[in-house]
């Protein structure tokens, strides 16, 4: 028996979602790998692609794009990744489908998990570490990154978030964090006391950013909401600035004359971490996933669960992955 979670039309995905039973998968062929899952994250973008998705699909549609668990067999004559063994745990990422009690992933996707790693950590080992470096390496494109220039990044307590921040010290790079609320704002100082935090909620917000810069000029903004914060960040840019959108949390669409751009020289640029695969070489692919596994390494105290359900729970883990305030990626245990 295999339980996976489809949906065939858009939607709020706690409405478009269901589980569906199907028969165990035959044996994986040659460059295949079978993996018994042991827990999957629900990530806003899995979330995000179901309720976009356009009219009614003719066949049930699967989910999600990264899951942890056991290896059960290895396809005939097929090479796996170094410390990728049967019985071993390992994660993979991105595997369409992956919330799944069994997965057969091509053996390109499965990453073997460090002994040091639990499996709630594992579950989360490389869409946001692999998305934290996608945005550190857009970040250092600027010249004066790493000289005078800073770093700002909104939505700076989402798990994303986090581990910029604690990969941003590592590297010496000036960040500015920003949230939106007041509580949102002490509790990242707690966790990174060095690290300056201001909140949205606070009038004049964008004055503080600059205070905190002490000078130095706003060289990139990263975020992952969009629509009239866009407006805020593109004013504090300086001259040669940079911003990442790599999220569509706001529902708004983003509207900036062009005069903004053109009078400071400024770049809009869009990532999406579902483009790794195609879009980085295998070499590149190989540093990123040695990167992500030193970061969960080294920061997994920053890998928070806001909660685990089971699979018979889908309703409730779905509604609770988009609570406004939550901490932490929400876990599905499928078995």
């Amino acid at each position: 028996m295999n339980r996976r979670v489809v949906h065939t039309r858009g939607g709020p995905p706690a409405d478009a979602l269901t589980v569906v039973q199907d028969p165990e998968p035959a044996p994986p062929e040659r460059g295949q790998v079978l993996i018994r899952t042991t827990a999957f994250p629900v990530h806003p973008g899995d979330l995000q692609a179901v309720e976009a998705y356009p009219g009614t699909a003719a066949t049930p549609l699967p989910v999600g794009v990264e899951a942890t668990g056991v290896v059960e067999a290895i396809g005939p004559g097929t090479h796996v990744a170094p410390g990728v063994a049967l019985g071993g745990r390992a994660t993979v990422f991105p595997q369409p489908g992956a919330w799944s009690q069994w997965i057969v992933a091509d053996a390109d996707v499965v990453v073997a998990v460090p002994e040091e790693l639990s499996d709630e950590v594992a579950a989360q080992m490389l869409v946001n570490p692999l998305t934290t470096v996608m945005l550190r390496r857009e970040a250092e494109e600027h010249l004066a990154l790493g000289y005078d220039g800073v770093l700002v990044q909104t939505a700076a307590g989402s798990s994303v978030g986090r581990l910029l921040t604690g990969v941003s010290q590592a590297h010496n790079l000036a960040l500015v964090n920003v949230v939106r609320s007041g509580s949102g704002a002490a509790e990242l100082r707690r966790r990174f006391p060095a690290v300056p935090v201001v909140a949205t909620e606070r009038p004049g917000w964008t004055d503080e950013v600059r205070a905190a810069a002490d000078g130095r000029p706003v060289s990139v903004a990263l975020d992952p909401i969009g629509g009239k914060l866009t407006e805020s960040l593109l004013a504090l840019l300086a001259p040669g600035g940079k911003l990442v959108g790599y999220g569509q949390i706001a529902e708004e669409p983003i509207s900036v004359h062009a005069s903004t751009l053109l009078h400071k020289s400024l770049t809009l640029r869009g990532k999406n971490i579902g483009r790794w695969l195609s879009e980085a070489s295998a070499e590149r692919r190989a540093s990123d996933v040695a990167a992500a596994k030193l970061i969960a390494l080294t920061l997994k105290d920053q890998f928070d669960v806001a909660a685990t359900y089971g699979l018979d729970e889908l309703r409730a883990a779905v509604e609770h992955a988009v609570r406004p305030g939550k901490v932490g990626t929400v876990l599905v245990r499928p078995w």
